[in-house]
């Protein structure tokens, strides 16, 4: 039997603009996107000698069946690589807040497919773990990749942008699920009255300019859930009261994470936000993201 185990990251969007609908469907984004150093730990073990794939997720009640996207990924990678199963055994220690607009089950599933390429020794390139990882949501070609990218298309193609400016991040996800697809059908009718300015983000981005990247954060679908969800504007406003250089919601939501130059402004506004609110973070941004052994 052989194990391997790994750190599988959490992201944020600096920025998300919803740019059109696809006849299939699916939609045409532009965002930033930055690991943050929440993470989970995935661990796998192949030649079990069970001849199946199992699952167990440490805190959490998420399915262990093929309705968890790491069990999928498991199966995915058997198929494209043409593997017998002799025994795969998946682990998941849960740190990242679920259904939270922080990719925690696409970077689980980043982190099975990483994992089981180097316990088979199937040596993929990075192109065919993207292309494999698509397959399973557009969000797992950048938790494969990590770090701070530019992401367009359905969020598969992926520019590579200098690490972001190091800052303090308070994340904190209220107790409460989001529906993406709920939200994407929203966007659909609704009339988006700000949009992202993309290209002064990749310029605060390249100048390292802690003030400029919080001053151009955007997400075109907070409007929609902090409709359906007040408490999202209140957590953005609660961090910029306590120091926030800006704050918004990550993804369809509903976490929110604030930016924060000073560590002891970010300290205060963590506890003060952890007093109503148990999933809590007080963070960074994650310049290795990308899932390495």
């Amino acid at each position: 039997m052989k194990q391997a185990a790994v750190k599988a990251h959490a992201k944020i969007n600096l920025t998300l603009d919803v740019t059109g609908k696809r006849p299939d469907g699916y939609h045409d984004v532009c965002m930033v996107m930055q690991s943050i150093g929440v993470h989970d730990v995935v661990t796998v073990s192949v030649g079990t000698g069970s001849g199946e794939i199992s699952l167990h997720t440490v805190g959490s009640d998420l399915p262990s069946d093929n309705r968890n996207l790491a069990y999928r990924a498991a199966e995915l990678f058997l198929k494209e690589t043409g593997i017998t199963c002799d025994g795969i055994s998946i682990t998941i220690e849960k740190h990242i807040p679920v259904a939270a607009g922080l990719a925690g089950g696409s970077t689980n599933a980043a982190a099975v497919l990483v994992l089981l390429d180097q316990l088979y020794d199937t040596q993929l390139s990075m192109e065919k773990r993207m292309e494999m990882g698509c397959k399973l949501g557009a969000d797992v070609p950048f938790c494969i990749a990590g770090g701070t990218m530019l992401a367009e298309g359905i969020g598969e193609k992926l520019t590579k942008l200098p690490d972001a400016p190091q800052m303090h991040v308070v994340l904190c996800k209220p107790p409460f699920a989001v529906s993406t697809p709920a939200i994407y059908r929203a966007i659909d009718s609704a009339e988006i009255a700000v949009r992202p300015d993309t290209v002064a983000m990749l310029r605060a981005i390249e100048a390292g300019s802690a003030a400029e990247v919080s001053q151009y954060l955007c997400n075109v679908m907070q409007p929609i859930t902090a409709e359906l969800h007040p408490e999202v504007t209140q957590i953005c406003d609660t961090m910029k009261a306590n120091g926030a250089l800006n704050a918004i919601m990550s993804g369809s939501g509903p976490s929110v994470f604030g930016l924060f130059d000073d560590r002891d402004k970010a300290e205060r506004a963590c506890a003060v936000l952890a007093k109503q609110y148990e999933e809590t973070f007080l963070t960074d941004f994650s310049c290795a993201g990308q899932i390495n052994l």
